[in-house]
């Protein structure tokens, strides 16, 4: 399994889904997640698109849905193809947001972690996040592709644009 496995003109993904940050005062909105893939894992609230549903509605009602806030001030920040050895196939939306509405709690999904910028637990999240995280932090766009045996990234390409 190879990057070339996820040319856009040929691969097709098994699941489309959104992650969103909410990033304020110096701190992002992170999710420790109780279920579903990465299990476990720090990374930000998100999830499956429904039918019909755009994936800037999608980011919104999942971070309603996981954390019970609304976010606020959406853009999208980027693309994220994921290709997982065992044939498992993801296109991910990721979105930032300037605030939210609301104080996050826990639900059976996740557990809410407001975590300082500077301090970003990247050794308990995926990967990849340690690569993209940082751009969409600074307001940088950003496009990725993937390739994961499980926890394990065997291969990558990032690339990144300043602005929006």
């Amino acid at each position: 399994m190879t990057l070339d496995d996820l040319d856009p003109a040929t691969w097709r993904p098994r699941d489309v889904a959104t992650l969103l940050f909410v990033i304020r005062g110096g701190s992002v909105l992170l999710i420790r997640k109780k279920r579903g893939l990465g299990a476990g894992k720090v990374n930000g609230p998100g999830g499956r698109l429904e039918a019909g549903e755009t994936p800037a509605a999608c980011a919104v009602r999942e971070v309603v849905e996981e954390l019970g806030v609304t976010p606020t001030g959406l853009t999208e920040a980027g693309e994220l193809r994921f290709q997982f050895v065992d044939g498992y196939s993801l296109h991910c939306y990721v979105f930032r947001a300037d605030d939210c509405v609301g104080d996050a709690r826990e639900t059976d999904e996740a557990a809410p972690l407001w975590t300082r910028l500077d301090a970003i637990p990247y050794a308990e999240m995926w990967a990849d996040d340690a690569l993209w995280l940082p751009h969409l932090i600074a307001g940088r766009a950003f496009a990725g592709r993937f390739v994961f045996d499980g926890d394990r990234m065997l291969a990558h390409e990032l690339t990144v644009r300043d602005g929006r």
